[in-house]
């Protein structure tokens, strides 16, 4: 019984690169929701606004879309393990200066280099800019056919590191009006804390072994390095990601980076206190990110995205207007426990539609609208919070998600059930002629070319990249 477990949750394709992926991200999880839960409070401690939180927020994401950004077109030329080291030391160094210092210029720099801000403590698939990069190093290493189940896994890791990151939250001792200097120093453990996880991960990432084939020039190409260039033959699936995204972005930004800033404003809630709700959401989230590979199977892939943002849409209102924190909380878990089965499928989904040679260039420049949307929705939130009411950020939030789904179902047909056997399929392939490549050539209209890259890639063998086109 032990070992059906044991290879059900460990099965053949998981291999040890796979593993040390995932033994990262677990860390690399632990100091994001660290940072996800005391970031938003350290800084009110300090004397922030709202709006001055929100405005924070905004700088970092954009110095994260334009190392995002970076990160994707590079790590397709130059290979992916570099920004799996680099990314985390960026954030180990960035919680050490949060640990010792209140000096809102630094705080504003810091915040940029290590990405904190983004995501929130019981959202641990949110790692930092690097994602593009390793979203492309775990599509490359496993079967097709196993690619939703892999990335199902890696959230898994995220919701274990963020369970146990949350709780940690919890080095944070606070107590009301505080002074600057004791507001350092009560949030120092925490921040050290997150440094340490920070600084693993990278370690860990040392152990890596890249493909060879992401290094070098692929076959056709003359043996010379390929140069940085735009994802062009996936450009059909780009730009529909990238409008969906921006939608999402915008929705994100106005209460993400916010959760526990909220939770605290509106129902007192000690960084102990969010940290035990997030922690409980991270062990809900550890089934239900498992679960994504059946629901995609069961639902289709873009019937499932479309479905868990609706719901995490529509969760938000009553969210808001709960009256206690624990109602509150119990509402987020429900939301949250949908939002992380949409994750993996959304990053599985994305990987397919892709040409192997762009994949990471097409999983950064897909977010990159998102990332302006996001920073102009936390700029927008703190407005709100300070000039409005606690609730107008979460409601507006609200409407853009339920908008997202709608759009995400219109522009990638939501008729006809996606399976992870099929994918995009015909369905969003634009008819060919002769002996063309797919994907060669100008983007073409009706439809999204790029599903065929998936539809050519073996089950079993290792992803290589497309094979030449025909001389006629």
């Amino acid at each position: 019984m032990t070992g059906r477990w044991w290879k059900a949750l460990w099965p053949s394709w998981v291999d040890a690169n796979l593993g040390i992926i995932l033994a990262a991200r677990c860390a690399m999880s632990m100091a994001r929701a660290i940072a996800g839960v005391v970031v938003a409070l350290y800084l009110a401690a300090e004397g922030f606004s709202a709006l001055e939180i929100g405005v924070l927020f905004l700088v970092v994401t954009v110095a994260s879309a334009l190392m995002s950004t970076g990160i994707g077109l590079l790590s397709d030329r130059v290979g992916r393990k570099p920004f799996l080291v680099a990314v985390p030391l960026l954030g180990a160094v960035s919680a050490a200066v949060f640990a010792v210092s209140g000096v809102p210029a630094l705080l504003f720099v810091f915040a940029a280099l290590g990405s904190f801000g983004r995501g929130q403590g019981a959202g641990g698939g949110s790692v930092g800019p690097y994602q593009p990069a390793e979203s492309a190093l775990v599509a490359e290493g496993v079967p097709r056919s196993a690619r939703t189940a892999a990335f199902g896994r890696l959230a898994f890791a995220s919701s274990v590191g963020a369970l146990v990151g949350a709780l940690l939250a919890a080095l944070a001792r606070t107590h009301p009006h505080m002074t600057h200097a004791a507001a350092t120093a009560a949030y120092r453990p925490a921040f050290v804390a997150a440094g340490v996880l920070a600084g693993v991960a990278a370690v860990v990432a040392l152990w890596l072994r890249e493909p060879v084939h992401n290094r070098v020039a692929s076959p056709g190409r003359g043996g010379r390095r390929a140069r940085i260039s735009w994802p062009r033959r996936s450009w059909p699936a780009l730009w529909r990601l990238a409008v969906t995204n921006s939608v999402n972005g915008m929705g994100i930004g106005l209460f993400g980076p916010f959760i526990s800033y909220w939770l605290a404003r509106r129902y007192g809630a000690s960084p102990a206190a969010i940290g035990l709700l997030f922690a409980l959401v991270n062990l809900g989230s550890l089934v239900s990110s498992l679960a994504a590979a059946g629901v995609g199977r069961r639902l289709g892939t873009v019937r499932a995205i479309v479905a868990v943002r609706g719901i995490g849409g529509v969760l938000m209102v009553p969210m808001v207007l709960a009256p206690t924190f624990w109602i509150a909380g119990a509402v987020f878990f429900v939301r949250m426990l949908a939002q992380r089965v949409g994750l993996p499928l959304r990053q599985s989904f994305t990987q397919d539609l892709a040409d192997p040679d762009e994949r990471a260039s097409v999983a950064a420049l897909s977010n990159l609208p998102a990332q302006g949307t996001m920073g102009a929705g936390q700029v927008l939130a703190g407005y709100l919070f300070d000039e409005v009411g606690l609730a107008a950020p979460f409601e507006l939030a609200a409407l853009f998600q339920c908008a997202n789904a709608v759009l995400y179902g219109t522009l990638f047909g939501w008729k006809k059930p996606l399976t992870d056997d099929h994918h995009t399929g015909d369905r969003l392939r634009p008819a060919r002629s002769g002996g063309e490549r797919p994907g060669t050539g100008p983007p073409r209209s009706g439809g999204v070319d790029a599903g065929s890259w998936a539809e050519r890639e073996t089950a079993v063998a290792p992803i290589g990249p497309p094979a030449p086109p025909r001389r006629s």
